[in-house]
């Protein structure tokens, strides 16, 4: 069955379908939380609140890019568990294992394919960017995750975080220039996106 059906079917009632649908994009889902929050645990709180809310709003669903409407709902409930966070100790910048135990990065900055001499300067340059994604503001940090790392498209984001596409892209030129700002001392090791840049300058400044 394809995603429409699923899609149809659910929308109509159909707890198998809409289970489906959970399979489908719980990965992505997670992930995304992840980035978002840089804790397993809270990603997943905000994951299982998103897919409920998901079931809740089915009936509103009216068509278009069914991962992006979800990956807005994954992000508004990210949004709303940052908030908790506020009020609770300040979550490490050195994210746990399920043990409690510290790790030096989070699993998804973890490049499995790094050669034997790459390894010290590879985990240097994760801890670096994980921590100055850290500390970016929120709105920041959920544009840049979606675009530099999950590979989300303009349209894709700005109909996740329900902003258009001039917000995204000026959210997104900032974030690299604090990100480029925090990174200066690991900057020869940096992908090309956070070296000193031209045209998201450019577009920053417009």
């Amino acid at each position: 069955m394809n995603e429409a059906d699923l899609i149809d079917r659910a929308v109509q009632g159909d707890l198998d379908a809409f289970n489906d649908l959970v399979l489908l994009y719980q990965d992505i889902a997670y992930n995304t939380a992840y980035r978002i929050m840089a804790d397993s645990s809270a990603a997943a709180d905000a994951t299982q609140e998103a897919v409920i809310s998901m079931y809740r709003k089915l009936d509103g669903y009216r068509g278009g890019s069914f991962k992006s409407w979800f990956l807005r709902i994954v992000t508004n409930a990210c949004y709303d568990e940052l908030r908790r966070n506020r009020r609770r100790p300040t979550v490490p910048l050195e994210p746990e294992t399920d043990d409690g135990e510290l790790i030096e990065s989070a699993d998804w900055m973890e490049d499995k394919s790094a050669g034997p001499e790459e390894t010290l300067s590879q985990k240097e340059l994760e801890l670096a960017i994980q921590n100055c994604l850290n500390d970016l503001e929120e709105k920041f940090r959920v544009v840049m995750v979606m675009v530099d790392i999950s590979g989300e498209n303009y349209d894709a984001v700005a109909s996740a975080i329900g902003r258009p596409i001039g917000t995204v892209k000026s959210r997104l030129a900032r974030a690299r220039l604090k990100m480029q700002d925090c990174l200066q001392g690991t900057m020869e090791l940096l992908p090309d996106k956070f070296r000193p840049m031209g045209e998201e300058k450019d577009d920053f400044a417009s």
